[in-house]
């Protein structure tokens, strides 16, 4: 919940969904945090990192 996310560095996430748009590879999440604490970047690489995906070369 986004209320539950305010004044702390963790993001949250709920709603982790297939998405058949992206193929077998598509997945829809519903993610709240606390953006003035954490910046866009800074999360997507956090959330990465747990999920361990790669970039391909």
């Amino acid at each position: 919940m986004p209320l539950t996310a305010t004044g702390q560095d963790d993001v949250e996430a709920g709603r982790i969904r297939a998405n058949p748009v992206f193929g077998d590879c598509g997945l829809d999440f519903f993610l709240c945090g606390d953006q003035l604490l954490k910046g866009a970047a800074l999360n997507a690489v956090q959330i990465a990192e747990k999920m361990k995906i790669g970039v391909p070369a």
